[in-house]
């Protein structure tokens, strides 16, 4: 293979690179974001689709690229764009957001939650039982992540319209400034050869 490493990566060394990336998480933050901005499709459709992975980045069940295909479908966004903004939801900020999504789940549904905590959450995550953890649990967490999704995706389509316009209109000008100097280059080049 052209590019395969020498030294194999050990299952730890990859978990390790997946949850930290080696450069920076900034750096791969700033990777994503040219991702986005260099998509081929309208302004509209690459923040709507950003919106719709980041709406789908609240829900538990980890059905994000499902939800955010379908919303993406609703709101005529593009799908990549789609499957880089569930990006949001990463391991490292999945428990802030399932948590925030269960607490606006117990406001929104008021005295209908158990108070207190869930009884044997262990053992029914042992067993798998989706009935049992559903009303306690995954019902408050469903509920509460449509809002914060909501909210989270407006504010994402603003953000990424904004900046693929931003990114676009320089881009243009760059391409207008290349082609003026091209055209001054053109016309020295021709000039003494007219006379």
């Amino acid at each position: 293979m052209l590019f395969k490493r020498r030294e194999q990566e050990s299952f730890g060394e990859r978990v390790r690179v997946w949850l930290w990336p080696r450069r920076s998480l900034s750096r791969s933050l700033r990777y994503f974001g040219k991702r986005i901005v260099r998509l081929n499709a309208s302004s509209h459709a690459v923040a709507a689709g950003v919106a719709a992975g980041v709406f789908a980045s609240f829900f538990p069940l980890g059905l994000h690229f499902v939800i955010a295909a379908a919303v993406c479908w609703l709101v005529a966004g593009n799908l990549v764009a789609a499957a880089i903004g569930t990006g949001l939801g990463n391991p490292l900020t999945m428990p802030f957001l399932w948590g925030a999504s269960w607490e606006a789940g117990k406001l929104i549904l008021h005295e209908r939650v158990p108070h207190g905590s869930v009884p044997h959450l262990g053992a029914m995550l042992e067993h798998l039982s989706l009935a049992q953890l559903w009303e306690p649990v995954l019902k408050p967490m469903t509920i509460g992540a449509v809002p914060l999704g909501l909210l989270s995706g407006l504010a994402a389509y603003g953000i990424t319209r904004w900046g693929m316009t931003a990114f676009r209109e320089r881009r243009r000008k760059r391409l207008a400034e290349r082609v003026a100097r091209h055209h001054m280059s053109g016309s020295d080049a021709l000039g003494p050869m007219a006379r």
